[in-house]
């Protein structure tokens, strides 16, 4: 996976912000362990899952101590079984085991993210649709986790409120109603693509007279987002980039997937997510 000089700053501020909470003035356990000795760990992956977050472990130990060599047997991006040894790491004892919390934290979040994400886009193979994360994060780990996004295969919405305009309810009613947002937007921000949240096909209708680039339905049935999609095609000049959207189960997305849409965001892949059970094990 890319890592651009945005994520990569962003790698290194949260690492530095975990070995901090964790480590903070010393690790006073890992004093009793002779400054010399060295030992060799692994890292195994008690669940099935796809990984993320091998840069964040990485960037850990080039923290702590940079005398720590990791082997990993994964690429970010890459499905393992349940039991299998993901990574392997030698070097001076103290530092392997400071980092060993931070480094797990990290990797079995990342990977949750991935593996649940990899889940979604399976539900829509077969269709043109392409499942999106939303905004709905962890606090202080954005790039993070639309990073493991990416892993699991599939694509990012907007990563803030500063990179792309979405109209939603609330904009809509403080504007004074679709169309005045929309206007708005076109003079302020000329050459940047509206997306508008509508809740019913007059709203629909609305917004596809004002020439908004993407609609995002939201919380249509599937019986309504087949009619958007025919109302879309007939009479949008030209169509718009259709998005379904609403607290969407994995067991709705096939179904969603193939009414035509072009897009699912999907909230649950960053926020209802469960850590992968990962433990690191260690020989003298």
């Amino acid at each position: 996976m890319q890592i651009d000089k945005q994520l990569l700053a962003d790698i290194r501020a949260t690492v530095a912000r975990v070995i901090r909470e964790d480590i903070g003035d010393g690790d006073l356990t890992a004093e009793l362990i002779p400054a010399s000795a060295t030992i060799d760990a692994t890292i195994i992956t008690r669940d099935r899952m796809t990984m993320a977050g091998r840069p964040w472990v990485d960037e850990v130990y080039r923290q702590i101590d940079p005398r720590v060599v990791l082997d990993w047997r994964l690429e970010d991006g890459e499905m393992a079984e349940a039991n299998t040894t993901i990574c392997s790491l030698h070097g001076p004892a103290r530092p392997i085991l400071s980092g060993e919390r931070a480094a797990l934290n990290l990797l079995q979040t990342l990977s949750a993210t991935a593996t649940v994400t990899a889940a979604y886009v399976q539900a829509a193979a077969g269709t043109a649709c392409r499942i999106l994360d939303t905004r709905k994060t962890l606090p202080g780990l954005r790039l993070a986790q639309k990073y493991a996004v990416r892993c699991g295969g599939a694509c990012n919405h907007r990563v803030g409120l500063f990179d792309a305009i979405l109209i939603k309810e609330n904009h809509i009613t403080s504007a004074g109603g679709i169309a005045v947002a929309i206007a708005a937007a076109r003079k302020l921000h000329a050459n940047m693509p509206v997306e508008v949240e509508v809740e019913s096909i007059a709203e629909l209708r609305e917004a596809l007279s004002a020439k908004a680039e993407r609609l995002l339905l939201d919380n249509f049935s599937l019986e309504l987002l087949q009619e958007a999609v025919a109302i879309n095609r007939a009479e949008g000049d030209p169509p718009a980039e259709l998005e379904a959207s609403g607290g969407l189960m994995i067991e709705e997305i096939t179904a969603v997937a193939k009414t035509g849409v072009d897009y699912i965001s999907v909230g649950a892949l960053t926020k209802n997510i469960r850590a992968i059970d990962l433990s690191m094990r260690c020989q003298p």
